[in-house]
């Protein structure tokens, strides 16, 4: 029953999602999904690379978490649109619910449209958002093995961004260990190292979303047969009641 229940959950979000990325696309409009864990640096990302876009690029930011407002309250000092979508307690976007946040925004006033994931590395890969590309973060301070621990997000990613080296000499992370495992799951999405804290790497990582909004880079939208990943995915189990989401608009 759950898988039934679970196919209809997915195929549904997907219906939206192509209809987000429908309307995205005839309105000029680059969408980068992030996800990463909570805590990995996905807010301070976007204060360090928005103010090296802005200028050139008319940024918005949807803001995703299950309580509180306070990443948004972070982007909106940076004089950029920000909508808050609080999904109240589910792990993950969904494509309805930024649905609605969309409306919230004059897509014919953005180029680029950043939507920051809920702070988790699983539940959200399986979920299409209607993005251009999704991007991942991982920290350093979480270690070398998230690749092998949860290889879907690390497949489906256009980019990685490797945040917090700063820290690596005080953590035992394998990078060797660490590119071989993503590797086997990812041959051509670029890592960047970065620090938020010193802004190194950061350059690079703007570079690459400039390709994306020329045009340059293009990835295949989601798709949950996995058949190139059996036996290493399981897919997402539980079915999914969400009843308290709401959009806050900054």
């Amino acid at each position: 029953m759950n898988v039934k229940v679970l196919r209809n959950v997915l195929e549904a979000n997907d219906q939206i999602a192509s209809r987000i990325r429908e309307q995205l696309v005839a309105k000029h409009v680059t969408t980068i999904n992030l996800i990463s864990s909570p805590g990995a640096g996905k807010t301070s990302l976007l204060e360090r690379t928005i103010p090296l876009l802005n200028g050139r690029y008319r940024v918005a930011v949807l803001e995703g978490d299950i309580a509180t407002t306070r990443d948004a309250e972070r982007i909106e000092k940076l004089g950029v649109p920000v909508v808050q979508l609080l999904t109240g307690g589910a792990c993950h976007l969904e494509a309805p619910l930024v649905q609605r946040g969309l409306g919230e925004l004059n897509l014919d006033e953005i180029d680029l449209l950043f939507i920051e994931n809920v702070g988790n590395i699983a539940c959200p890969a399986e979920f299409d958002l209607g993005e251009t590309a999704k991007v991942g973060i991982l920290s350093v301070t979480e270690g070398h093995d998230k690749p092998a621990k949860y290889p879907l997000l690390f497949h489906e990613i256009g980019a990685l961004v490797l945040n917090k080296t700063d820290l690596l000499p005080y953590t035992d992370f394998d990078f060797e260990q660490f590119r071989g495992d993503f590797r086997r799951l990812n041959h051509g999405a670029p890592v960047f190292q970065v620090s938020c804290k010193t802004s190194s790497g950061i350059d690079e990582w703007v570079h690459w979303i400039e390709h994306l909004c020329a045009g340059e880079l293009h990835f295949e939208p989601h798709s949950h047969s996995h058949d190139d990943l059996a036996g290493i995915i399981q897919p997402h189990q539980h079915p999914h009641r969400h009843h308290h989401e709401g959009v806050v608009r900054g």
